[in-house]
């Protein structure tokens, strides 16, 4: 598991990949946490390459969503796998959290 930000206009977008479960979950923490430190008004988690979340992995972003929330930072996700996006449905994740097919998808979402 990495992570990987850039800068895309207003948004901070950090792009994970690998797998995230219980073993790496509080590493996947921290490094979204460092990744989004510097995100001013909006961001994103782009899941691109990522294979595989376990639940654990899925209660670090919700922690991660009430976290910027707090900080006035609108988020969401985009990219997410097939195998990926199921998980987020089943969870019922996908109505907690904005879930777009692209970064521009995801940007335009929270923007307004």
């Amino acid at each position: 598991m990495a992570i990987e930000t850039v800068r895309e206009g207003e948004a901070l977008i950090a792009k994970a990949e690998g797998r995230i479960s219980s073993v790496n979950a509080l590493k996947f923490q921290e490094e979204l946490d460092a990744a989004f430190v510097d995100a001013d008004r909006l961001a994103i988690l782009d899941l691109e390459q990522l294979s595989y979340i376990s639940s654990a992995g899925l209660r670090v972003i919700l922690v991660t969503a009430k976290g910027l929330q707090g900080r006035s930072i609108k988020f969401a996700l985009c990219s997410l796998s097939e195998s990926v996006l199921e998980i987020f449905q089943v969870s019922g994740f996908d109505k907690i959290i904005p879930v777009r097919d692209t970064q521009a998808a995801a940007i335009e979402a929270i923007s307004s």
